[in-house]
């Protein structure tokens, strides 16, 4: 079973990099498993010998002749793990300082801010705020600069790079760049609360072409509702004062304390990716988000008739 399970290529696995930071790290990995394989075979391999062939034969059989320890060998076995260490030693902190470094003067400027638990992304050059789906154009590297809102969390796309944590009151930076268009999940690497397990997002690359093509459309959303029955869920929305929590870019909903739901309709997914992103998910999520994320600060909204539910509904998903 534990064979079998390494024959499917996970998407959120670390031994199959999609972008250069990631096979920057992963490299290291494979070198350090060598090593670390080597040494724990020559360790293993004589010991079993020595075990094997010098064990006790009999009841009666004497102590055998006691000698004191061989200086070379002493040498020997200080001075061969000191040259691991070194061997080991000298790539990482050299891959430490490239991916410490600024990412250069082309690259694509994201925000991200941890919340409890959401992901929030903002594009300071484009005038863009998401959530939960981050966008970036495949082959462009992509600068990051990681806050938090109230507690620590950790930003982690394990096939494009490796973590860093969003730490309150501090800004920490690091770069990620994908080989090719996909969709890679990614996750916080750090425990920082109830629902921390569902706090997840993914990471969409795509060509250049359609990133901006996707950023344009994020820059001039479509605000007025196109039926009837959206126009009538725009009303309840500003019947429950959902506006104070959420922003939708264009209108007088400017809340900041949850999500920004401009182009919420071309999500994939939604609540930090633990729902699918069509209308029976969001009708769950508006009526019981406590059902979805333990401990969220977004209230439920269970007296909505079914009727008021489908045209809130209808006018979220029409938000493109």
């Amino acid at each position: 079973m534990l064979a079998l399970s390494a024959c499917t290529v996970h998407p959120a696995s670390i031994l199959h990099p999609q972008g250069a930071a990631a096979r920057m790290e992963y490299q290291l990995f494979d070198f350090s498993l060598v090593v670390m394989t080597g040494v724990f075979l020559s360790v293993v391999i004589p010991l079993t010998y020595v075990i094997v062939r010098y064990r006790k034969r009999s009841a009666d059989q004497p102590l055998p002749r006691q000698v004191e320890g061989s200086h070379r060998l002493e040498i020997l076995w200080t001075v061969v793990p000191v040259i691991l260490v070194i061997a080991l030693a000298v790539p990482t902190v050299g891959d430490a300082f490239r991916l410490a470094a600024p990412a250069g003067p082309n690259a694509l400027q994201i925000t991200v801010i941890g919340h409890q638990w959401w992901w929030e992304f903002r594009y300071p050059g484009l005038g863009i705020v998401t959530a939960d789906e981050m966008h970036l154009p495949a082959g462009q590297r992509v600068e990051l600069t990681l806050q938090s809102a109230d507690v620590l969390h950790s930003f982690w796309v394990p096939s494009l790079g490796g973590k860093e944590d969003t730490v309150p009151g501090q800004t920490n930076t690091m770069w990620l760049e994908a080989d090719r268009p996909g969709t890679y999940p990614g996750q916080c690497a750090e425990f920082c609360g109830l629902s921390h397990s569902l706090m997840r997002f993914y990471v969409v690359a795509q060509t250049p072409s359609a990133f901006h093509t996707w950023a344009h459309g994020m820059r001039h959303p479509a605000t007025t509702p196109r039926t009837p029955l959206a126009t009538q869920g725009l009303a309840v929305f500003n019947q429950f004062g959902c506006g104070g929590c959420h922003t939708i870019d264009g209108t007088p909903a400017q809340g900041k304390v949850g999500p920004n739901l401009t182009g919420l309709g071309n999500r994939s997914v939604i609540v930090a990716g633990a729902l699918q992103n069509n209308a029976a998910d969001l009708t769950q999520w508006i009526h019981d988000p406590t059902a979805i994320i333990p401990g969220t600060v977004m209230p439920a909204f269970s007296g909505l008739s079914p009727q008021q539910m489908t045209a809130l509904t209808a006018y979220l998903e029409g938000l493109k």
